[in-house]
């Protein structure tokens, strides 16, 4: 599998003008995608709000498996300075309580009759633009159903009070974990135009067959699960009119199909990672990150001691 990734010019100059006006915000509201939330989650949001508190909406909830979204909500609410809601755009009265919620976050302004100012973040077609439309109550910010709709900084202020900024939806410049690249493109967090599809839905088949053969078999009316990604791509080909001359099986049209109904949700409620696995994710990286420094200090060690020794084999030398 090739490594994912996408980090247009508007999203660098977006993190530079994030990180200048950080320092002023009070609250950070950053919409996941419940069904992906740490690879929905960009690691420059937690760089940049140094401790501020932050509310973690998992959105999209209505396309996600239930258990596995109450299992992220519980992993988020028991992080500091956290609280996670789980949401969907059917949920007005929901939606209407966070500008309240971030005012309880930060108590020393709200109880002070000092404005709240929250920023919204995420990143792109995760929904945060039509968040920011239902806080508001009415159509501001440009919607759109691909990514990188919002592309400059803009401010608001709700019923409550609250000044609310804007952000444009930002990936970051390199994303390290391949599993998070393919599950960023299978969800349409990536341009169609900077991903291979045969290969994004390769792995969203192999994926789906292991974690929701059930759903799988019933959506395409497989009379039996495939034993690899690839047999399920022909299969979806054959069923869905994907057969050119000769009986060739039209894999681009499979895969498209595969992609554009999971992204819809017509497969079911699917959520594409556990808490369990990244658990045991970031114990790896955290014994890789020792054994890297332990090295590095026993590297640091040798060359000290080399260093020393030159004076006396100098002097030996005499």
């Amino acid at each position: 599998m090739s490594t994912i990734n996408w980090f247009p010019g508007h999203m660098h100059k977006a993190r530079k003008e994030i990180a200048q006006v950080m320092d002023e915000i009070d609250v950070v509201i950053e919409v996941l995608d419940a069904r992906l939330p740490v690879s929905s989650e960009n690691p420059m949001v937690s760089q940049l709000r140094k401790g501020t508190p932050v509310i973690k909406l998992l959105n999209k909830s209505d396309l996600a498996d239930p258990q596995r979204t109450q299992e992220w909500a519980a992993f988020y609410n028991s992080l500091p300075d956290t609280q996670a809601l789980i949401i969907d755009y059917s949920q007005k009265k929901l939606i209407s309580t966070i500008p309240d919620l971030c005012n309880k976050l930060v108590p020393s302004r709200s109880n002070h009759g000092r404005q709240v100012r929250a920023m919204i973040m995420g990143i792109p077609n995760v929904g945060k633009s039509t968040m920011i439309n239902a806080l508001l109550g009415r159509k501001i910010a440009k919607v759109g159903n691909e990514p990188a709709v919002t592309k400059g900084q803009k401010r608001f202020t709700l019923r409550n009070g609250m000044a609310l900024s804007d952000t444009p939806g930002m990936l970051w410049p390199k994303i390290e974990d391949i599993d998070s690249g393919y599950r960023l493109a299978a969800s349409g967090a990536i341009k169609n135009t900077a991903i291979e599809f045969e290969d994004v839905a390769l792995y969203a088949a192999e994926f789906l067959r292991k974690a929701y053969p059930e759903l799988l078999v019933a959506r395409y009316k497989l009379k039996q699960l495939p034993e690899r990604g690839d047999q399920v791509l022909e299969e979806i080909g054959r069923k869905r009119g994907g057969l050119r001359p000769g009986g060739k099986i039209d894999m681009h049209k499979a895969s498209e199909i595969l992609l554009n109904e999971l992204r819809g949700g017509q497969l079911g409620q699917i959520t594409y990672e556990t808490v369990e696995e990244w658990l045991l994710k970031w114990e790896q990286q955290r014994l890789e990150a020792e054994r890297l420094e332990q090295e590095r200090e026993a590297q640091e060690g040798l060359e000290a001691e080399s260093q020393s020794d030159r004076p006396a084999q100098r002097n030996k030398g005499k």
